[in-house]
């Protein structure tokens, strides 16, 4: 964990890209408490991306990023799909799979550097949307479940398929009229967070990205824990704002009304009695360093 892997030889320093100089002198690669607030100062975290004025997916790929407890040993396996136009913007590792595979990919990934690098932690994160989560893809998110994968799956649930026209997904809510769902959905949401738990995920968390650091503590946690303990879910609720006919700006309040009382997101976490006790602890040493961060500056 730290800037090794991306500094500059010196005999070229003089004609690198100022945005290549920039990265590495700002870059959090080192950091393990890097964290949301680093969006806007940190040059790995993404700059720019391609998809639509205020969605939210763009929203939780930078508090995500931002979370990373390892971002210079993190690998992310992507899918078919509005997240697809990001990875290329982003200085992190990542594989772009086929559409709803991205388990199967994640987890000879990852038996796979642990055994090219067998003294080293490699952090493999699948982030997928809801279609290639749950619908297309299902079949290799359980199994890899079932089969105590150590990695992180990230499921961007817009609730639809929202880069070919709005058709429904499982995780569409009942009754939801779309473009391409004209006469609505007949069945009740997929409960994916309850799917996983049941599956063997050690850790889950169901939430928007309307408080980031709730998105972050459940990243870290999500991670910390996949490594130890075995596979651990995310879902997140990124509504597409075009698709559910809502303007660039309403994407925060459409999010915040789905995690009010009685919402279909409120804040929702699992873990088991060992991560429960793990988490403690990480939280005690994150608090012990920065007590002596701040000791140091005084």
């Amino acid at each position: 964990m730290s800037k090794d892997k991306i500094k500059i030889c010196e005999d070229l320093a003089d004609i690198m890209p100022p945005e290549y100089q920039d990265l590495v002198e700002d870059a959090t690669y080192g950091d393990q408490d890097r964290g949301w607030k680093d969006v806007g100062s940190s040059k790995e975290l993404i700059e720019q991306h391609s998809l639509c004025a205020g969605c939210p997916e763009s929203i939780a790929f930078r508090y995500v990023l931002a979370s990373l407890p390892a971002p210079e040993d993190t690998v992310f396996v992507g899918s078919t799909g509005c997240t697809s136009l990001v990875f290329p913007h982003v200085a992190v590792q990542n594989i772009h799979s086929l559409f709803g595979n991205q388990n199967a990919i994640a987890s000879g990934l990852h038996r796979a550097l642990k055994v090219r690098f067998p003294d080293k932690v490699k952090d493999v994160v699948v982030l997928a949307g809801d279609g290639a989560t749950v619908d297309i893809g299902l079949d290799m998110t359980l199994q890899s479940w079932f089969r105590q994968e150590k990695f992180t799956t990230i499921c961007f649930d817009n609730e639809l398929y929202a880069n070919t026209g709005g058709q429904e997904s499982g995780l569409m809510q009942k009754g939801f009229v779309s473009k391409m769902a004209p006469v609505g959905k007949l069945f009740d949401k997929v409960r994916l967070a309850e799917i996983a738990r049941e599956s063997g995920c050690h850790y889950v968390a169901c939430l928007t990205v309307s408080k980031p650091n709730r998105v972050e503590k459940a990243l870290k946690n999500a991670i910390l824990v996949a490594r130890e303990f075995g596979p651990t879910f995310i879902q997140l609720y990124t509504p597409c704002i075009l698709e559910i006919g809502k303007q660039s700006m309403e994407g925060l309040d459409e999010m915040k009304d789905a995690e009010s009382i009685g919402g279909r997101f409120v804040y929702k976490e699992y873990a088991t009695d060992d991560v429960k006790k793990f988490l403690k602890e990480k939280d005690e040493e994150a608090k012990a360093r920065k007590k002596e961060k701040k000791s140091a500056k005084a």
